[in-house]
């Protein structure tokens, strides 16, 4: 069974310097996933990148994984709301 933490390291290995948070149950897992590499993408482009990081991982050992996908901007901008 895949743990929040083994999750956490596979979506940062995807990329040069995130800040990744995951909770889930082992089959059900939320991220948020905090990049510059985010900047100018949409939803889709965004999530495109984590399922790429993730690899062949997607489709066998996790099964769903929903996710917020933020800009350190984005953050701040929740964080002072």
């Amino acid at each position: 069974m895949v743990t929040p933490e083994q999750l956490k390291t596979w979506i940062e290995s995807g990329f040069d310097n995130a800040h990744v948070s995951v909770e889930g149950d082992g089959h059900h897992f939320e991220a948020v996933i905090v990049t510059t590499e985010f900047s100018g993408k949409s939803r889709i482009g965004r999530h495109q990148l984590v399922y790429a990081a993730l690899g062949d991982k997607m489709k066998a050992e996790v099964h769903a994984l929903s996710m917020k996908t933020l800009t350190p901007e984005e953050q701040q901008a929740l964080a002072e709301d």
